[in-house]
């Protein structure tokens, strides 16, 4: 099944929820795309004690997930990354060409 996954939250757990969500939809098999917007965009940073999404992104791109990023939320929160840039157009398709699309935020 192709899942596409939404993130638009900089909250630990809700960030460490929508990656390890994303991460079990990979191991199991299924085509992730996981679009990161807004305060979302801001998930490699989130290294929370208890809610480490960064350290589960990791896992996530090392298992083979994809990632998407907004990047004129990227240019809103003067950020960069090395994940790309993506723009709402990107975010249509994903969820045109989704089975199911679920929403963190």
């Amino acid at each position: 099944m192709k899942i596409g996954v939404i993130l638009n939250s900089n909250d630990p757990e809700t960030a460490w929820n929508a990656v390890r969500f994303a991460l079990t939809a990979v191991l199991d098999g299924h085509e992730v795309k996981l679009f990161l917007m807004g305060p979302g965009v801001e998930v490699e940073d989130i290294t929370h004690e208890q809610f480490n999404a960064a350290a589960v992104l990791k896992d996530y791109l090392d298992a083979g997930g994809k990632v998407l990023v907004c990047g004129s939320c990227l240019d809103a929160r003067s950020r960069s990354t090395e994940l790309g840039r993506n723009i709402m157009n990107d975010l249509v398709e994903m969820v045109v060409e989704s089975d199911r699309v679920v929403t963190f935020g």
